[in-house]
């Protein structure tokens, strides 16, 4: 598939805000995982979502619309230290109405660094995930940032610590593009069933 446009739409920090139709394809993570630079990258933009060195930062549901006919939506991320407890737990709130309340979601990506062994929150994430039937797609990012003969087995330590198969994880790079057309394909794939 091709993203030929895109577009911030809104913010929402009440879950009585939660937008109610359309498709959506969600983006989760620990803060500072890369889900700006992925959304980024996906749609051939730089600054569509705004991207930071300090984490903690998308504090909001924010959505974007994509080719005028789904949206992308940017998840708080979490596991932020400094985010206080009030806020985490604020975050906590808005994001389990919205993973579990929104008919428009037809997918989540989440992500984990791949650099990183996965954290006990990750594998909680995901264990909601599946529990509660969200379809769900892991994402491996900054893979650039390892030399390349190594990349695999990181992948495949991501993968044995949540409990998947590695071809279960995409591989991904915001500064070289690597899987992106896979991430895309997943997207067309959902959308074909969807509008069935």
């Amino acid at each position: 598939m091709i993203i030929k446009s895109a577009e911030y739409l809104t913010s929402v920090v009440k879950k009585e805000n939660i937008l109610k139709d359309g498709i959506e394809f969600a983006f989760v993570g620990r803060s500072n995982v890369g889900k700006s630079s992925l959304i980024n990258n996906l749609t051939n933009q730089n600054k569509l979502c705004k991207t930071s060195s300090l984490p903690g930062r998308t504090r909001m549901i924010n959505y974007f619309l994509i080719n005028k006919e789904f949206r992308f939506v940017d998840l708080p991320g979490y596991g932020y230290a400094k985010a206080g407890k009030q806020n985490k737990l604020i975050w906590a709130s808005i994001m389990e109405d919205y993973l579990l309340n929104t008919k428009c979601l037809k997918r989540v990506f989440m992500l984990v660094d791949s650099r990183i062994e996965p954290t006990e929150l990750d594998v909680k994430m995901l264990k909601f995930l599946f529990y509660y039937g969200i379809p769900t797609t892991v994402i491996a990012t900054k893979t650039d940032k390892l030399p390349k003969s190594k990349v695999s087995a990181y992948v495949q330590n991501i993968a044995k610590k949540l409990g998947l198969g590695k071809d279960n994880i995409v591989a991904h790079s915001s500064e070289n593009g690597n899987n992106k057309n896979k991430i895309l394909e997943i997207i067309e794939n959902d959308l074909l069933v969807a509008q069935e």
